[in-house]
């Protein structure tokens, strides 16, 4: 980004991300698991807009964690040209820095509910293999919670209050996308107010916009102004012109001295 804009040039640069999903005690949990299975898991969580933390506002957390544990159990992982849910990851050493950051939270003290560094489909020991993983009371302070991890990688970071929970989402470096899970649309308003992200869900757990909306995020997500798609899109992709014209009329007479007449 630097590079480009000290020689004038335009550049849409997207960072990283650590996107957060808060569920309140209101939340439709089944919503929440399927929610939190298919943001945090689908595409091995390799890609930006991935769920990577659960913010639970407590009592919820266990009942949540349950739900979500017995949808894990129902993925399966294997070869993707053959019938399966998650693939393996792009390369070996992506797959072994992913375990690596399960290793880490570990030795900070988080609970591993769900170990995907075991999983072998079908025998296949060639493949990138890493199934969802699920961790619990992950420390704040751990590489694990702070890192943008891209794999297969569910948080869990329980919370007494909405109040708690948006400071945590607000504390990070980061600002690309969020969501929030209650039914009680006054916490929702207040949600998509004061939280620091460029793209928000309302119990929609990957909020990535239609195409005529713009996208991109906020703080270390976002550098410069330019976002992708939406009219940002388009002013980016386009330079304007402005057109004065005039045409003469023949029999228009007298000195036009450039003034209104009526």
């Amino acid at each position: 980004y630097e590079n480009c804009a000290k020689n004038g040039k335009r550049v849409q640069a997207l960072g990283g991300a650590k996107n957060h999903m808060l569920v309140l005690p209101d939340a439709d949990l089944e919503l929440v698991a399927d929610s939190a299975i298919n943001a945090g898991f689908g595409s091995a969580g390799e890609r930006c807009m991935a769920i990577s933390v659960v913010v639970a506002v407590e009592p919820v957390a266990d009942e949540m964690i349950e739900k979500i544990v017995s949808r894990i159990s129902q993925i399966k992982v294997g070869d993707g040209r053959r019938a399966c849910d998650m693939g393996p990851l792009v390369t070996k050493e992506h797959r072994d820095k992913v375990a690596g950051y399960i290793e880490i939270a570990e030795a900070d003290g988080a609970k591993v509910v769900v170990d995907g560094r075991s999983v072998v489909p079908d025998g296949d020991k060639n493949g990138f293999w890493l199934g969802p993983t699920l961790l619990d009371q992950v420390p704040t302070s751990s590489k694990a919670y702070q890192d943008e991890i891209f794999g297969p990688v569910l948080s869990v970071i329980r919370v007494s209050s909405f109040e708690e929970g948006l400071e945590l989402i607000n504390g990070g470096i980061y600002g690309n996308g969020t969501a929030v899970f209650t039914n009680d649309g006054g916490a929702a308003r207040r949600f998509q107010n004061e939280v620091e992200a460029g793209m928000i869900g309302v119990n929609v757990p990957i909020p990535v916009p239609v195409a005529y909306f713009s996208f991109g995020g906020w703080k270390n997500s976002l550098f410069g102004d330019s976002r992708a798609h939406g009219e940002e899109g388009f002013r980016f992709f386009t330079r304007t012109k402005v057109i004065t014209s005039r045409w003469l009329d023949p029999s228009h007479g007298g000195v036009n001295l450039g003034f209104p007449q009526n």
